[in-house]
C-alpha cells in the first residue's frame, strides 16, 4: 500500500496562529466540535519506508532512486510495481455541487474531498488525493485532469454539477487508460440498486415485476435510472422540475432526450404526482416534498427511497404508513443508501487488476455483492448493510475484481 492518510493534527499543533485567533474573534472550534475535529485538516500523507541515516537516504532518493527511475524510463509498465500510482486515486472537483449546499467554490468544497479521501482509505484501503480546481470549463476541467493523470491509479469525479459532469467523465473515459468514475453518478446507482434488489427479494418479486419513479434527472437520478434499466426494470420514469421525462417533449437537453429514448416504456408524461400513482417505488434524489397523498397512491406493499439530505423528499414517518420499506440517505434511519459502501470496494477492485476503466458490468456486480452481504438477516428495516460491516468491502472488491477480469478490462 503507498502512503498512508493520517490525522495531522499533532503535528498541526505549533500552527495555532489561526485568523480567527490574529483577528481577536473567539476560534470556531470553542464551540462546534466539527469545527474542532477539521483544526488543521483530516488527512496528511506518511511515509512508509524510513530514512534514518546516509544509507536509507541514499536508497529513498538519490543515488538510488536514479536506477527505478531509468528502469520505469525503458519500460514504463515498471511505474505501478515501483511507486504508488496502482494504488492511488485523484478526487476531483471543481466546487459546483457540493453535497447540498451547491457551488461554494473549490476552497470551500476541500473539507468534502478530504472527507472522501479518508473515507477511500478507511474502507477500502484505498490512497486518494483532494483536487480542488479553481476553473469550472469543461475544456480546462479534461485537459488539467488529463495533465495530472500520470500520477494516478484512478479518477474519482466530486460534486462537479450536471450537465457537465457528464461530458467531463466521457471524455476523461476516452482520454485516459484508468478507470475514471463519477461518484455523484455511479456510486448512487450501485447502493440504490442493491437496496431495490432486497426489497424486491424481501417482497417475493423480482426487479421486472416493478415500476419505478425517479424524482430528478440530474447526475444521481440520470446514473440510477440507468442503471435499473441495465440491471432489467420493469419500468422506470424519471422527473425533472417540469414533470415525467418523455419522447413527446420539446425542452429536453441532449442528456434528457437520451434519458427519454430508455426509460418510460409506459408513455407517462405530466406530474410527479401523477406518475406515483399505482408505482412500485419512489426513488428521491432532487429535494423538495412529495405530498403525502401522492405517497398514498402509490402500489400496495410500494418501496420509498428518498435520499435527499438533510430533508428527504418524503419523511420516514410518512413513508412508513404508506411503503413496506424505507429508505434514506440519512445515518439516523435505517436502511441508509450511502455512497461509502460502493466507491471504496468499487476502486479497490479496479486497482487491484490495473483495469484500464471501470464498465457497467463492474458496476452491476458491485451491486450484487452488496446485496449479497446482508444475506438471510434481510427484513424491511434492513435491506442494505452497514458502511461499518467489514464484510462490504471485500465482497464489492472481489467482485468488481473479477468482473473486470471477465470483461477484459483487467491488466493482471
Amino acid at each position: 500500500m503507498a502512503a498512508e492518510i493520517v490525522n495531522p493534527r499533532s503535528d498541526s499543533e505549533s500552527l495555532q496562529g489561526h485568523t480567527e485567533q490574529e483577528s481577536g474573534a473567539e476560534p470556531l472550534d470553542s464551540f462546534d466540535p466539527a469545527f474542532a475535529l477539521h483544526r488543521g485538516g483530516k488527512m496528511a500523507v506518511q511515509a512508509t519506508v524510513p530514512v534514518r541515516d546516509k544509507d536509507d537516504l541514499s536508497l529513498a532518493y538519490t543515488p538510488g532512486v536514479a536506477k527505478v527511475c531509468s528502469a520505469i524510463a525503458e519500460q514504463p509498465e515498471l511505474v505501478h510495481d515501483y511507486t504508488w500510482k496502482s494504488s492511488v486515486v485523484a478526487v476531483v472537483t471543481d466546487g459546483t455541487a457540493v453535497l447540498g449546499l451547491g457551488d461554494i467554490g473549490p476552497e470551500a468544497s476541500l473539507p468534502v474531498m478530504e472527507g472522501k479521501a479518508i473515507l477511500f482509505k478507511q474502507f477500502g484501503g484505498v490512497d486518494a488525493v483532494p483536487i480542488a480546481l479553481n476553473c469550472t470549463d469543461v475544456d480546462e476541467i479534461v485537459e488539467t485532469v488529463v495533465r495530472l493523470a500520470p500520477s494516478f491509479g484512478g479518477v474519482n469525479l466530486e460534486d462537479i454539477s450536471a450537465p457537465r459532469c457528464f461530458e467531463i467523465e466521457r471524455r476523461l473515459q476516452e482520454r485516459l487508460d484508468i478507470p475514471v468514475f463519477h461518484d455523484d453518478q455511479h456510486g448512487t446507482a450501485v447502493v440504490t440498486l442493491a437496496a431495490l434488489r432486497n426489497a424486491a427479494r424481501l417482497s417475493g418479486r423480482t426487479l421486472g415485476d416493478l415500476r419505478a419513479v425517479i424524482s430528478g434527472a440530474g447526475a444521481a437520478g440520470v446514473a440510477i435510472a440507468r442503471m435499473l434499466v441495465e440491471a432489467g426494470i420493469g419500468d422506470v420514469a424519471v422527473a425533472d422540475r417540469k414533470g415525467v421525462v418523455s419522447r413527446d417533449r420539446e425542452d429536453l437537453t441532449p442528456i434528457k432526450r437520451e434519458l427519454a429514448s430508455f426509460t418510460n416504456k409506459a408513455g407517462l408524461s405530466g406530474t410527479l404526482e401523477a406518475a406515483l400513482a399505482g408505482a412500485d417505488v419512489f426513488i428521491g434524489v432532487s429535494g423538495g416534498t412529495v405530498p403525502e397523498p401522492a405517497v398514498a397512491s402509490m402500489a400496495e406493499g410500494a418501496f420509498v427511497f428518498a435520499m435527499a439530505n438533510p430533508n428527504p423528499e418524503v419523511h420516514p414517518e410518512v413513508a412508513h404508513k404508506y411503503a413496506a420499506v424505507v429508505a434514506t440517505g440519512r445515518s439516523d434511519f435505517p436502511n441508509q443508501i450511502n455512497n461509502v459502501l460502493a466507491f471504496p470496494g468499487i476502486f479497490a477492485g479496479a486497482l487491484q487488476v490495473r483495469a484500464s476503466r471501470i464498465t457497467e458490468g463492474m458496476k452491476l456486480a458491485a451491486a450484487e455483492a452488496l446485496a449479497s452481504v446482508v444475506g438471510d438477516d434481510l427484513a424491511a428495516d434492513y435491506v442494505i448493510p452497514s458502511p461499518f460491516d467489514e464484510r462490504v468491502a471485500p465482497a464489492v472488491t472481489a467482485a468488481v475484481a473479477a468482473a473486470a477480469r471477465a470483461e477484459g478490462v483487467a491488466r493482471r
